[in-house]
C-alpha cells in the first residue's frame, strides 16, 4: 500500500498532512459502513415520521372539537348565531307551548270553580236538575281554559317578540352555558345532577302578561321555580363537563400543536410527497370517523331523552342545530384533506399524474402560444415565470393554504372557492409563461 507525504513550507511550522489511499477491502468496509449509517439513518426518520404521524391521527379530532367548544360556546356571537334557529323551529315552539299551556292550565282550579257554580245555582233555588248538570261541567270548562291559553301562548311563542327575546336571553345567558359545561355557575341553561335544563322565564314573562291582559288574572300566580324546561338527562354528565373543560383550555393551541405535529411528520419522513398523502388520507379517514362517532352520539342522545321530558322532533331539531357548525368545519377538513392527497399524488410520478400533468402542459402552452399570436406577448417576465415555475406555483398554493387557515370558519363553498382560484392562477401564469413570443429554437436572452 503506497502513500504520498506532503510538508508544508519550511520555517512555518504547520503541521505535516499524510494521505494514504485506501486498499480494495477498506474501500468496500467503508462503503458497507457508510450504507449501514444510512439505512439506519433512514429507519430513525420512518420511525420519526410513523410517530408523528400517529400523534397527527390523534390530535386532528380532538382539534375540531376543541376549536367548536371554543369558538361556538365560548364565543358570545357565535353561540347566539348557533342557538338562534330555534326560536323559529315548529318543533321547539310546539313543545315550549304545550309545555306552558300545561304549566298555566295547573294554576287555574277548574274544580273549586264548578263547586262555586254548584253552590251558586243551589243557593238560588235552581231546579235540581241543573244544580247536578253543573257537576259536570269541570271537563268541558278545563278544555275551553287550555283551549283559550293554548292560542294565547302559541301567538306569543309564534311572534316576532318571542324570536327576539330568545335571542337577547340567549346572549345573556352565554355565560351561563359556559358555566353549564364547565359546571361552574348558574344561569339560564344549568347542570343540576344529571339534568341539563333551560331557563324559559322570559318566556314566562310575556305569556303572563299576555294572559292578564286578556283577563286570566290566574297567570300571574305562575311560580318562579317552575320557570325551566329539562332539555336532556345523562347519567355521565360530570365527565361530559370535564371533558368540555379540558377542550376549552386546549382550545387555543390544540389545533396549532395538530398542524405543527403534521408538517414535522412530513418534514421528517424520506418520502416527504408520500407522506404528504399519508397524513391527508389519514386525517380524512378521521374526519369520517367523527362523522359516524356525531351520528352515534345522536342516537344516544335521542334515547336518554324520554318523550315525557322532550318530544323526539324537538331533541331532533336541537341536536342537529346545536351541533351543525360542527359537523360543517368536520366536512370541510375532509374536502381540504382530499383536495391535499389528490395534489400530493398528482406531483408524484404515477402514470395517471404524469398524465394529468401532460395534458395540463399541453393545454397551458397552447394558451400561451394564442396569446401570442393575438398579440399578447410576456417577453422577459414570462422568460422569468418560465424558469422559476417550481417557485410560482409553491407561493400559489401556499397562499392558498394561508387563506384557509386564516378565514374565519372556512366551508366546503369556501374550500371549492379557494380551490378555483389557485387553479385558475395556476394555469395562468404557465400560460404568461409560454407567451414570451420567442420561438423554440430562438435563444433566450439572460434576464438580470
Amino acid at each position: 500500500m503506497g502513500s504520498d507525504t506532503a510538508s508544508g513550507p519550511s520555517g512555518s511550522g504547520g503541521p505535516v498532512e499524510t494521505v494514504q489511499a485506501l486498499s480494495a477491502e477498506e474501500r468496500a468496509e467503508y462503503d458497507r459502513l457508510r450504507r449501514a449509517a444510512q439505512v439506519r439513518h433512514r429507519r430513525l426518520r420512518r420511525v420519526a415520521a410513523s410517530v408523528l404521524l400517529v400523534l397527527t391521527l390523534v390530535f386532528a379530532p380532538l382539534a375540531v372539537v376543541a376549536v367548536w367548544v371554543h369558538d361556538t360556546i365560548a364565543d358570545t356571537d357565535r353561540y347566539v348565531q348557533t342557538v338562534a334557529p330555534l326560536a323559529s323551529e315548529p318543533a321547539v315552539q310546539s313543545a315550549l307551548v304545550n309545555r306552558l299551556t300545561d304549566r298555566v292550565v295547573t294554576q287555574v282550579d277548574v274544580q273549586a270553580v264548578t263547586a262555586s257554580l254548584t253552590k251558586l245555582l243551589a243557593d238560588n233555588g235552581a231546579p235540581p236538575r241543573v244544580v247536578d248538570a253543573s257537576k259536570a261541567l269541570t271537563g268541558p270548562l278545563r278544555s275551553a281554559v287550555q283551549t283559550v291559553v293554548h292560542r294565547v301562548i302559541n301567538r306569543v311563542v309564534a311572534s316576532d317578540v318571542f324570536k327576539e327575546a330568545w335571542v337577547v336571553g340567549n346572549r345573556r345567558a352565554q355565560s351561563s352555558v359556559v358555566g353549564m359545561l364547565t359546571g361552574e355557575g348558574q344561569g339560564a341553561l344549568k347542570a343540576t345532577g344529571d339534568t341539563v335544563q333551560l331557563d324559559i322565564g322570559v318566556v314566562i314573562d310575556q305569556v303572563k302578561q299576555r294572559l292578564a291582559d286578556a283577563g286570566f288574572k290566574k297567570a300571574s300566580a305562575i311560580p318562579q321555580v317552575d320557570r325551566s324546561v329539562t332539555l336532556f338527562r345523562a347519567d355521565k354528565l360530570d365527565k361530559a363537563q370535564n371533558l368540555m373543560r379540558l377542550l376549552d383550555i386546549v382550545g387555543t393551541w390544540l389545533p396549532v400543536l395538530t398542524l405543527a405535529v403534521a408538517a414535522a411528520a412530513v418534514w421528517a419522513a424520506p418520502g416527504h410527497r408520500v407522506m404528504l398523502m399519508a397524513v391527508s388520507i389519514g386525517t380524512g379517514a378521521m374526519m369520517i370517523v367523527l362523522l359516524v362517532g356525531l351520528a352515534v352520539v345522536r342516537s344516544v342522545y335521542l334515547d336518554s331523552v324520554p318523550p315525557a321530558t322532550l318530544p323526539h322532533d324537538a331533541a331532533v331539531v336541537i341536536y342537529d342545530t346545536v351541533i351543525r357548525f360542527l359537523r360543517d368545519s368536520v366536512r370541510t377538513l375532509l374536502v381540504v384533506s382530499v383536495i391535499t392527497a389528490l395534489a400530493a399524488y398528482l406531483y408524484g410520478p404515477g402514470r395517471a399524474a404524469r398524465a394529468v400533468r401532460s395534458v395540463a402542459q399541453r393545454g397551458t402552452t397552447a394558451a400561451g402560444h394564442g396569446l401570442s399570436r393575438i398579440g399578447v406577448r410576456t417577453g422577459h417576465a414570462g422568460q422569468w415565470l418560465a424558469r422559476h415555475r417550481s417557485w410560482t406555483s409553491g407561493v400559489t398554493i401556499a397562499a392558498g393554504a394561508l387563506a384557509l387557515v386564516l378565514w374565519n370558519h372556512p366551508t366546503v363553498g369556501v374550500v371549492a372557492l379557494v380551490l378555483v382560484l389557485v387553479v385558475a392562477v395556476l394555469a395562468l401564469t404557465a400560460a404568461l409563461a409560454a407567451a414570451t413570443g420567442l420561438s423554440t429554437d430562438e435563444p433566450h436572452p439572460s434576464v438580470p
